[in-house]
């Protein structure tokens, strides 16, 4: 069995650095991206096994990346857990919480969430 591939992105580089040091630590292989348009480039470069995606980042936010690979054939199976801090703060972002809801995401964590809850998400999605 080869080892499953995991592509972390987020804004925040010490948050990557942390979720990337505990998915390595329990077997993964990991690749990150620190904004929209790199996730996507990278996708379409070498698909990942599942995505952890931040929803508030330059470029392209979250929802947007999910939509695009969701709706297309080539990585619309590729499991994707969002994490978003935007529920709490609604009526100050443009980010809305409820266009996630209707997004295709397979999960979808609050930010902070810790890498024990994203670890615990990824199995569940991959298994």
């Amino acid at each position: 069995m080869s080892t499953k591939r995991i592509l972390v992105v987020d804004d925040e580089p010490d948050f990557v650095a942390v979720v990337k040091e505990n998915l390595r630590h329990e077997g993964y292989d990991v690749e990150v991206a620190y904004n929209g348009i790199e996730a996507l480039e990278k996708v379409k470069a070498n698909p990942p096994d599942a995505i952890v995606l931040d929803v508030m980042m330059p470029e392209k936010n979250g929802y947007e990346v999910c939509t695009e690979l969701k709706h297309d054939d080539r990585y619309c199976d590729i499991p994707i857990v969002l994490l978003t801090a935007v529920a709490e703060n609604v009526t100050s972002s443009r980010y809305s919480h409820s266009s996630g809801i209707d997004m295709d995401a397979d999960d979808f964590l609050s930010k902070p969430a810790s890498p024990e809850e994203i670890l615990k998400s990824l199995k569940a999605l991959m298994d």
